[in-house]
């Protein structure tokens, strides 16, 4: 098949024609500009194929050779002059030798020249405009934005109907996001309580908040403190010094063995909260501690700090929830910029949410755990995540540069 001129004002064009006129396998011979145009020689893949394996090579152009005989044409031709098997004499072994030697140099000529057309192409598309995303791609870049893991996202975007939009997807969320009546399921019904988690999410300034409700509603003789974090500097006493505040008694025990008694000693109380020793996710602790809260019959809160990453609030949840969580309290709310990672694990690991603070003072930074409230704080987030994101485009390129390394 003969090598065929394809013009077009562009390369895209261009391309387009010899595609439809030779198939995917087309071989680019040449491609260069002619005029306002752009002029590309192919040619069929058979005649690559006839190339490399000894085929004639009379129909390539700017070629002006003498073809011989088909079965002396390419290097199987020139591998059988040198054997003696083909003995034309000199002109017939010169026309084989130039032949066998401009065959692959033909090969590697056009197989470059593909390799460069290819490069082009790809730069063409480079340069093309991204496609505008879908309905589904914006909302999945807004919850992906607001801190929700793809997976989640993309999960709750594969049942959206077809003409939804992101209120359709809050509502899902809210509707999966477990909030229970902290004051009921706590303060009312009594029992014991221990508040757990990593260190300085604020285990003791919670306690101390729990107390106080507990304590304008029963008075603080039907109130219970214990603190079992003898490891940290002035833990016991800070929380001491909140228990004088409301008139408790504060009690503390260093083992097992000495909760029990104390335990014992409050069974006329109607809430008894403990106060444990932050202890990191990975830290072997932390099922030490478990197995104590578990033979004490207490109810475990786990404290999640609001202002963590995904990656380190899905470890704590995954680690903690193994040791008998009963419910989750977030908080350093006032300090997130987004909240959309703590309800994604709240929500992926069906943790019930029971209260939810947000600063330091005691009682009046505790509150119930409003789906409402946590969901319009999420997405509202959505405006600063966009301006530090283009605060950092705005970066120069080798500022950037060094940053990533």
């Amino acid at each position: 098949m003969s090598p065929q001129t394809f013009l077009a004002t562009n390369t895209r064009e261009a391309l387009r024609q010899v595609k439809a006129a030779l198939g995917e396998t087309a071989i680019i011979l040449s491609n260069r500009k002619v005029g306002d145009q752009v002029e590309i020689i192919a040619t069929h893949q058979d005649v690559l194929t006839a190339l490399g394996s000894g085929g004639a090579t009379s129909s390539l152009p700017n070629r002006n050779l003498t073809a011989p005989a088909p079965t002396a044409v390419g290097p199987s031709g020139v591998a059988a002059m040198r054997s003696g098997r083909i003995g034309t004499g000199a002109a017939s072994a010169e026309s084989l030798s130039v032949e066998g030697t401009l065959a692959p140099e033909l090969w590697r000529e056009m197989r470059a020249m593909q390799q460069n057309l290819l490069q082009e192409i790809a730069a063409l598309k480079a340069q093309q405009p991204a496609p505008a995303p879908t309905r589904q791609g914006r909302i999945l870049r807004s919850l992906v934005k607001a801190g929700f893991s793809q997976g989640l996202a993309e999960q709750v975007l594969e049942h959206m109907p077809q003409q939804a939009g992101l209120d359709w997807v809050v509502r899902v969320l809210g509707n999966n996001l477990r909030v229970v009546q902290g004051d009921q399921e706590i303060v009312e019904r009594g029992g014991v309580y221990a508040l757990v988690g990593p260190t300085g999410v604020g285990k003791t300034t919670t306690t101390a908040k729990l107390a106080a409700r507990a304590v304008v509603r029963y008075g603080a003789a039907r109130v219970g403190l214990i603190s079992t974090d003898s490891y940290r500097v002035g833990a016991f006493e800070q929380l001491r010094i909140y228990g004088k505040m409301l008139g408790i008694d504060v009690q503390t025990v260093r083992d097992g063995a000495d909760l029990h008694n104390t335990l014992a000693s409050m069974r006329q109380h109607h809430l008894i909260l403990i106060d444990t020793m932050g202890v990191g996710q990975r830290d072997e602790r932390v099922q030490e501690q478990a197995a104590l809260l578990e033979q004490a019959g207490a109810k475990r809160l786990l404290l999640l700090n609001a202002t963590s990453n995904l990656h380190t609030l899905e470890d704590v949840v995954r680690i903690y929830r193994s040791t008998g969580v009963s419910a989750c309290i977030p908080t350093k709310l006032d300090e997130a910029v987004s909240m959309g990672a703590l309800l994604d694990v709240v929500i992926r690991h069906k943790l019930i949410m029971s209260y939810m603070a947000n600063g330091q003072r005691v009682p009046e930074d505790l509150h119930e755990a409003d789906r409402t409230w946590l969901l319009h704080a999420t997405f509202n987030s959505l405006e600063t995540a966009g301006h530090v994101a283009a605060e950092r485009l705005e970066l120069p390129q080798s500022q950037q540069v060094s940053h990533a390394l």
